[in-house]
């Protein structure tokens, strides 16, 4: 029984979606619908100084994949010897 009103609704998923949420709910013992609502939640429903980090890490996503150096060689190419003696620290 719900507390709250539902409003139901109808989505389409492809076949791996529909797979990925299936599995997901037998995992979990969670109906498909649960998951999709915490799913809606953690998505559209966070504060908004959340949303902006959120936003902001996943405009950054694959920045680097360009790049034949690592992001450990551009550090010790800017900063040499600055690992070395931050693991010796650490």
């Amino acid at each position: 029984m719900y507390l709250y009103i539902m409003q139901r609704t109808q989505i389409y998923l492809t076949k791996r979606e529909s797979a990925a949420l299936a599995k997901a709910a037998a995992q979990t013992g969670r109906t498909r619908s649960q998951l999709i609502r915490e799913a809606i939640g953690a998505r559209y429903l966070v504060p908004s100084e959340q949303r902006e980090a959120l936003d902001a890490l996943e405009a950054t996503d694959g920045i680097w994949s360009g790049h034949a150096e690592t992001g450990e060689a551009t550090v010790e190419r800017l900063r040499p010897g600055r690992l070395g003696r931050l693991h010796r620290e650490g």
